[in-house]
């Protein structure tokens, strides 16, 4: 047995189409072009990469950009002041301030003070407060994009029993909450969960995000079960050189799993589609109009 590849490059880049053709009917018909501000502080090379990619996908999605590159020893009070001006700019639809920040800023104020409907990373404490209370809000881009791959296999996630290891503001806890709405059968496992591999062992569906590579052992997963794999892993392997892996072990997880994620390649693309639709929801929102339904 051999899984379904869930391929996250090919899903996004449909999503990615429908929200380029919404942004060209926003603009048409009612002359709106959502506006997206990426704020990057210093110089750690893994944002800049991301930031990069999100900055590329922004423009061929045709919507506005507003990319602001602070320098390292930026104060937390000019950082605020910057998210203050982005705040009250009409033109700016969605603010993301890039993880991780250096060490004088602490990125809970800083979340905390981005006008909770421009929040396109769904981190603000009004937003979790929200999801969990099932109120319609900004959701988080990972766990979102998590979800409709999770649907490009199964056409209902209600029943299923999911695992989520991992139990992250970023990640794991928003992504139950989501599974929850989907009326799935949730359990957050995490490094002080009793029997792990008996927990996981029980999933139809198993969200792996805990960042350790390849800690989920293909004996772990239940035959058949989907395995949507978060991790994002540089390990260096055999003469030295460095590779990305999952916190899965793919090679041995695709022999039993029904359906898997590859890493890269699964959900790496479906978050900057995801922020890409929440940008476009949160300007139509600001505008008085229903979000989209992609």
């Amino acid at each position: 047995m051999s899984a379904r590849i869930i391929d996250g490059k090919t899903i996004s880049a449909d999503l990615r189409g429908k929200v380029t053709d919404a942004v060209h009917r926003l603009r048409r018909d009612r002359g709106i072009v959502p506006g997206l501000a990426v704020v990057l502080v210093g110089h750690n090379p893994a944002s800049k990469v991301y930031v990069r990619n999100k900055t590329k996908a922004v423009a061929e999605a045709g919507l506005s950009a507003f990319d602001q590159d602070l320098p390292e020893d930026v104060s937390e009070v000019e950082l605020l002041d910057l998210i203050a001006r982005l705040n009250g700019d009409p033109q700016v639809n969605g603010i993301l301030v890039q993880l991780p920040l250096p060490p004088q800023i602490n990125p809970d104020k800083v979340i905390a003070e981005i006008d909770p409907d421009k929040d396109v990373d769904g981190f603000h404490p009004l937003n979790a407060g929200r999801l969990a209370s099932g109120l319609p809000g900004l959701v988080p881009c990972t766990p979102l994009g998590c979800v409709r791959l999770a649907k490009t296999v199964h056409h209902s996630l209600a029943g299923l029993e999911a695992v989520v290891i991992g139990r992250s503001n970023i990640v794991g806890k928003p992504l139950a909450q989501l599974l929850l709405a989907e009326n799935a059968t949730v359990t957050i496992a995490h490094s002080k969960t009793a029997d792990l591999p008996a927990v996981c062992a029980r999933a139809d569906l198993l969200i792996a995000a805990m960042g350790r590579p390849e800690m989920v052992r293909g004996q772990w997963i239940k035959p058949g079960a989907t395995v949507i794999d978060v991790g994002v892993n540089r390990v260096v392997g055999e003469h030295g050189k460095a590779h990305i892996v999952g916190d899965v072990a793919y090679a041995e997880a695709k022999t039993i799993a029904g359906a898997i994620t590859p890493v890269p390649g699964g959900v790496g693309p479906m978050t900057i589609a995801c922020l890409l639709l929440n940008t476009l929801a949160a300007a139509c929102i600001q505008n008085g109009l229903p979000a989209p339904k992609i």
